[in-house]
């Protein structure tokens, strides 16, 4: 089982650097993610106990099925008739955007498609972070507030609560990956100068957090 799972996920690795090698244009690309699985897993409590940060990658990929239900778990729609996520925001601002970071690129995540954009055809892992770690771990999840989004309020009110909804996504990716038997980190140095450049972010736009995903070495 666990063979299938690393051939499938270096497929789905293959799949997505092919995406970023075959076209200069972002604008029409995107990886449709399976359905993902939103019942079974591990109870609650056990996956609190287990609950750990893991700095150190085996390099295993990840499948496609198992990033699908780590996005979908981080914040994607689990009331449709709504449109309401896994995860609260500050007054309904829904502003947190997911840029996956992968040696095929760096992809979007759109919750209400449930797939992935392609943003940006560079592998840019070892670049959100000072920690080495980071360009060793599959996924980096790199998380984005769009201010515009947010309910009017003084900036410094809006950053706060930007960060606090960020931090909520991540703790929801930390309880998946210890249901999952995967490891994660919240990385405590993000550079938050150079990495919006890189990803040709607006002013409006600021990355909050970062967190490193992959299977525990």
């Amino acid at each position: 089982m666990r063979s299938n799972e690393k051939f499938m996920g270096l497929m789905f690795a293959i799949v997505l650097a092919a995406i970023a090698v075959a076209s200069s244009s972002t604008a029409q690309e995107s990886v449709k993610l399976p359905v993902p699985q939103t019942s079974g897993g591990m109870p609650l409590m056990e996956a609190l106990a287990k609950r750990q940060s893991i700095r150190s990658y085996s390099g295993q990929a990840i499948s496609q099925q198992l990033l699908s239900d780590l996005l979908w778990a981080a914040f994607g729609i689990n009331r449709p008739e709504s449109g309401d996520h896994t995860a609260p925001s500050w007054r309904g601002s829904k502003e947190t955007d997911i840029y996956v970071a992968t040696a095929g690129g760096v992809w979007l995540y759109n919750p209400k498609a449930h797939d992935l954009r392609r943003h940006m055809a560079e592998d840019i892992r070892s670049k959100t972070s000072s920690m080495a770690f980071a360009g060793s771990a599959p996924v980096v999840l790199i998380y984005v507030a769009d201010l515009t989004r947010m309910a009017k309020a003084a900036r410094e009110e809006q950053l706060l609560n930007a960060h606090v909804d960020a931090a909520i996504v991540g703790q929801n990716v930390y309880l998946f990956s210890a249901s999952a038997g995967l490891g994660t980190v919240i990385m405590g140095s993000v550079d938050r100068e150079g990495l919006p450049k890189r990803l040709g972010l607006r002013n409006d736009q600021i990355v909050t957090f970062a967190q490193t995903v992959g299977f525990p070495k």
